[in-house]
Order: structure tokens, then C-alpha cells, then sequence
């Protein structure tokens, strides 16, 4: 039987009420921490985006021009309710909407052992769908799936277009 990996995308105050949050986001941490205590901790990792205090000066700030994640703010941080039940080892800091670091971390999971992978958190059409699909070309034979009641988009029907993107690449939902 494979071992089971739960990643949590970006579950950071700015994505769930901060300044990108949506009530859509605010909805789901319930059922995202439901289902992080529904696996072991160590099988349990998180990504936490982070951005420098000049944001605004970089590619992504030019496109998205609204200071958030800067590295040690509370927008930053993940939620608390959230972070208490994650191991600080398993949480990632990326510059990016993917993380390669991640992918290489469970990339070593899977070298040793069969494993499977379940994602969740914020923002199905960015960040989730950035991370599965650098997860799939890093791990093309294991199962990878999305939890869509565990995620939320910038608008819902970002979320959906993202579901459907991340079906046409083999990532299911569940």
C-alpha cells in the first residue's frame, strides 16, 4: 500500500482574509484542517509563498500589484489553526507559484517508497494547479489528486477552469 502525502498550498492569512482573500477561502479552512488531522504529521507538508518587501519591483508584482506574503508579516504567516497542526520541518517557503523544492522533497519520498499525493489549499488556479502540475512532470507515475472542497480559486470559476486543466494532465479529484 502506498504512503499518503498531503500537501497544503499556501493556507496564508493574506490568501484567506488578507489581501487576496475571498469568502470562498475563509470557507474552506475548516475542511482543511479537518483533513490535515486525518493524516499521520509527518505525511503532512506545506508551502508557504513568500516575497521579498520590494514585491512591487518584481515580475509578479507588475502583474499582480498587491503587496502580499512579504516574509515576516502576518499575511505571511500560514493560518494558526493551520500552522499548530503542521510539523515547521515540512513547510517550504517558495518565491513562486510552484515550488521546485517540493518537488524534489517528495520526489526523495517516492525514491524510497511508493507513494501517493493529495493536494489542497489556495489558489486552486494558481498556486494548487502551479504545484501539481511541477509534481506530475517531477513524478509522472504517481497518483496525484486535488481535494476540491479543500480549495478555492480566485473566483469560482477559476477554480473550476483549474479542475479541468489539472483532469486534462491526470491529476483527479477525489
Amino acid at each position: 500500500m502506498a504512503r499518503k502525502i498531503l500537501i497544503v498550498v499556501d493556507m496564508q492569512n493574506d490568501f484567506i482574509d488578507g489581501a487576496l482573500g475571498t469568502k470562498e477561502a475563509v470557507a474552506i479552512v475548516p475542511s482543511v484542517i479537518k483533513k490535515i488531522k486525518s493524516y499521520p504529521k509527518k505525511d503532512v507538508f506545506a508551502t508557504r509563498d513568500t516575497h521579498p518587501e520590494n514585491y512591487m519591483d518584481t515580475q509578479e508584482g507588475r502583474y499582480l500589484p498587491v503587496p502580499h506574503c512579504i516574509k515576516g508579516t502576518d499575511g505571511w504567516q500560514i493560518r494558526k489553526e493551520i500552522a499548530d497542526i503542521i510539523d515547521e520541518d515540512n513547510v517550504i517557503d517558495k518565491p513562486t507559484f510552484g515550488s521546485v523544492k517540493l518537488a524534489e522533497k517528495i520526489s526523495e519520498l517516492a525514491a524510497a517508497e511508493d507513494i501517493e499525493i493529495e493536494l489542497v489549499g489556495l489558489c486552486t488556479d494558481i498556486c494548487v494547479v502551479s504545484n501539481a502540475l511541477l509534481l506530475k512532470a517531477y513524478l509522472p507515475e504517481v497518483k496525484i489528486s486535488v481535494d476540491p472542497s479543500c480549495c478555492a480559486g480566485v473566483t469560482p470559476e477559476k477554480h473550476e477552469a483549474a479542475l479541468e486543466t489539472m483532469r486534462s494532465c491526470q491529476i483527479q479529484g477525489i
